[in-house]
């Protein structure tokens, strides 16, 4: 028989295998279109626009539904009830971190954002427990955060109205406070080192959240053999690391084991300690992607977050002049804005909430794993499936909140004008996975965005619109490139 014809015949018999294996592993899953074999639903995703697609086959499947990346199954949860069931009510179950290609790359196993169990737990105890030591989280303890809102007032200042865009000084201001309880330095606006390493983290999450990012999700086994995109995930992630690894070198060579002065000190003291345990968690590769992990999740999501707010309030004029009005009755412009000072600025806190709940910087959530065989919302999902748990959808609930696709503060006010909590907001995701620096990030979103106010009136002659805002991307959400005039009030 010609070889061709013995090819073909193979080809044939592994396609229908693979159908037949495709379509047995979905008989007790939730629905959702049918796949393709090895490609899984890739055609049914468009380019760039994957948050989208998910958000569509929401209204067309239910809360719970099961897409193919590849030959794997990934189930989808939509809407608040269900997020929270799974994320919440059954946290144990759906506690493990689902993978991440890209970051995959990046961590190489180390670190504790995409760990799990023992690895996990102990240095996610250990970071959390050590930055609260420094202060990290303190509501009582802004000064770090007060400091360098007014550093980055005196940056905005010396434009003298004229346009600029925030994106670098934001970058850069929040990276100082976070720095500060990592490295225990603070560097100046023009240091060239520190500005490099600004543009690395954000090419790598523009990377991340491009098509190629997409489909390196979507088809990971495939697009392994993409050269050129892994050398690019590669080379920027060394340049992360590198500069991490200068920072505890240079820590250890001041360093005094009865005294730490910040995260990297304190890390480097439990190596000691635990020198000779050969299954120790505190080692110089832990060390570097558990401080990585911390400047790529800590820096990025919140510049982003505050490039949305000054967007929003150029987009609302009438809004920004109400927080003018607030901040003026409640703070003054002689004193700097506390944390404290929330409490009786109710307008302020439904802005932040609501700007937090809009932008969804992180609409996908990151993904999760069962660690067991678990029955949800009638269908059976067998341990190790890969779960998304869509935060965009959560924040888009029309049960929860009146108009979901609008930017509209009075979500969080109620008819007093007081502000009101609202448990579908979940920018921090929810569960045992939660965010580590939820209370640092609320503390320094208030401190940053008031004093910002206090000081300037935000205008553009650009006219933006929402669909410019509300444009959903992928991994990480980020609005489009914009400048504006900071005007003293």
């Amino acid at each position: 028989m010609d070889i061709t014809w013995i090819g073909l015949i193979i080809l044939t018999c592994l396609f229908i295998y693979l159908a037949w294996d495709t379509r047995s592993r979905r008989r007790n899953l939730p629905p959702g279109p049918a796949p393709l074999p090895l490609i899984g639903n890739l055609l049914d995703i468009k380019r760039e626009k994957l948050v989208n697609f998910l958000l569509k086959l929401w209204d067309q499947y239910g809360s719970v539904y099961t897409l193919y990346y590849g030959s794997q199954p990934v189930v989808v949860l939509c809407g608040y009830e269900a997020v929270k069931e799974a994320l919440v009510d059954q946290g144990e179950v759906f506690g493990d971190r689902g993978p991440i290609p890209f970051l995959q790359r990046f961590s190489q196993g180390y670190g504790f954002i995409l760990s799990n169990g023992k690895q996990w737990k102990i240095l996610r105890t250990f970071t959390i427990k050590t930055l609260k030591r420094f202060g990290f989280g303190n509501k009582s303890d802004v000064s770090k955060m007060q400091k360098e809102a007014q550093c980055i007032v005196e940056e905005f200042a010396k434009y003298n109205g004229h346009p600029v865009d925030p994106a670098k000084y934001l970058m850069h201001a929040f990276s100082n406070v976070l720095s500060g309880f990592i490295f225990g330095a603070r560097f100046d606006y023009k240091d060239q080192r520190f500005t490099k390493l600004f543009q690395v983290l954000d090419h790598y999450l523009y990377l991340a959240s491009s098509t190629w990012g997409q489909l390196l999700t979507i088809l990971p086994t495939l697009m392994k053999y993409i050269i050129r995109l892994q050398q690019r995930f590669t080379l920027l992630s060394n340049d992360i690391v590198e500069f991490v690894h200068e920072r505890v070198n240079s820590s250890l060579e001041s360093l005094d084991p009865t005294s730490p002065r910040h995260f990297i000190d304190s890390f480097l003291i439990k190596m000691e300690e635990e020198k000779n345990n050969p299954s120790t968690e505190f080692h110089l590769n832990n060390l570097l992607l558990t401080s990585s992990d911390l400047l790529l999740a800590g820096i990025e999501t919140m510049s982003t977050t505050m490039r949305f707010a000054l967007l929003l309030l150029l987009k609302y004029p009438e809004v920004q002049a109400k927080l003018h009005d607030e901040i003026d009755k409640v703070i003054g412009r002689d004193r700097v804005p506390n944390f404290d000072d929330r409490l009786q600025m109710h307008y302020m806190q439904a802005v932040i909430h609501e700007i937090q709940r809009f932008c969804d910087v992180t609409p996908l959530n990151a993904p999760r794993l069962v660690t067991r065989d678990v029955q949800f919302r009638g269908y059976q999902i067998p341990k190790g499936t890969t779960i998304y748990p869509l935060l965009c959808s959560v924040h888009r609930d029309p049960k929860h909140f009146s108009s979901p696709w609008e930017f509209n503060p009075n979500h969080f006010l109620d008819e007093s004008g007081n502000f009101k909590k609202n448990d579908a907001l979940m920018p921090f995701s929810a569960g045992k996975r939660i965010c580590p620096g939820e209370n640092f990030i609320r503390i320094e979103f208030f401190i940053f965005l008031t004093t910002i106010l206090q000081n300037f009136e935000l205008t553009s002659p650009t006219k933006f619109t929402e669909i410019e805002m509300t444009k959903m991307q992928g991994f990480l959400n980020a609005p489009i490139k914009f400048e504006l005039s900071f005007l003293p009030r």
